[in-house]
């Protein structure tokens, strides 16, 4: 028998989420059965979508979550013994599954394919539903031009990171909103943004003016909030945005101005304030929310151009490991909080 650990719900968060919340529990599986497989989890994604659908999962559930594991007993020829999955199995070390389809997100687990040399962390993030959610959310909603000033929100993070990176390939100007002095940096002088706006800067209403004298035609939000609104003040006429996430409000139980998004995943529920509603009409605005599954019939075309683009040397990753599964819910909190570059995975 196999015993596996896993993160329950023991209180549904209040703002940041705390130690108490959740509680690490073990349970004995039973034996595998035909149609079914054992994987064996090797890296768990901390995100900020959880947070936002935190609320969906039952008191003394196992608390969501995307993970990439191996495959270490099966009957089900679909998932051969030693290949690795992607799968939204949870924070959880081991699991019994038929490989989906899953209550809600992704539609069931996928076989990695030939990972040619690079991380299978990389799963997780630029080669999975991080790296499409910035393909299709950005390329398929925005449709930049050559030329046409794109600016990215929460740009440091495991999305925006991939956004502006895709961004500058496709022959943009590129402007990328961050926390901090060093990300900042890193943005420019690592993943070749053209410029970097600090959120937390007194005078960022006034940078934005200076740096898109022409105004704005694409806004990737990750972030949402009085930020996005200044950047809405920005755009220019039949400009672009794509709604991914909205991070500053994930822990408020209040909107207090611009927009929230209230869904996961990618998913947008807009709660509008009248701050960014004038801009829409008169700048005759697209603004779309989206869930990156609904792509899931052109899924492996995401991973295969990211993929090229990498071994091409034009998409760069970066990623934030913490160790250890006990150690979970510290990088999520450390990742809703702003500490990571890049993606934000766990190492079991």
């Amino acid at each position: 028998m196999v015993k596996a650990k896993k993160y329950i719900v023991q209180k549904q968060f209040d703002g940041l989420p705390k130690s108490t919340d959740l509680t690490i529990v073990e349970e004995e599986l039973p034996p595998v059965t035909d149609g079914e497989f054992l994987a064996e989890a090797v890296y768990l994604s901390v995100d900020p979508y959880m947070r936002a659908m935190s609320d969906s999962v039952p008191i003394g559930e196992t608390f969501l979550g995307t993970q990439v594991a191996e495959i270490t007993q099966s009957k089900n020829s679909d998932y051969p013994v030693g290949k690795h999955t992607v799968a939204p199995f949870g924070w959880r070390t081991h699991t019994l599954s038929t490989g989906g389809p899953f209550p809600i997100g992704l539609p069931k687990a996928w076989i990695i394919p030939d990972p040619e040399g690079l991380p299978l962390s990389f799963y997780l993030g630029v080669l999975g539903m991080t790296g499409n959610t910035a393909y299709f959310g950005f390329l398929e909603i925005c449709k930049p031009k050559p030329g046409e000033t794109v600016v990215v929100s929460g740009a440091a993070g495991a999305v925006g990171s991939i956004v502006g990176q895709i961004a500058k390939i496709k022959g943009c100007k590129v402007i990328g909103i961050a926390g901090s002095e060093e990300k900042g940096k890193w943005l420019v002088n690592d993943l070749n943004f053209d410029n970097f706006i600090n959120y937390k800067d007194p005078k960022f209403k006034e940078k934005l003016e200076e740096l898109t004298p022409k105004g704005v035609d694409c806004y990737f939000d990750n972030v949402g909030g009085q930020i996005s609104s200044e950047v809405l003040h920005r755009m220019n006429k039949h400009g672009r945005i794509s709604v991914c996430g909205s991070i500053s409000t994930y822990n408020d139980k209040e909107v207090k101005g611009g927009y929230a998004e209230m869904g996961g995943f990618g998913v947008t529920l807009l709660v509008l304030a009248g701050v960014v509603q004038s801009d829409i009409v008169s700048k005759q605005l697209k603004m779309e929310g989206f869930m990156v599954y609904q792509w899931w019939d052109r899924w492996m075309e995401g991973i295969e151009q990211n993929k090229k683009w990498i071994k091409e040397g034009k998409l760069k990753c970066s990623e934030t490991v913490t160790k250890g599964f006990e150690n979970t819910l510290k990088a999520f909190v450390d990742m809703l909080q702003g500490g990571n570059t890049g993606k934000a995975i766990v190492q079991i």
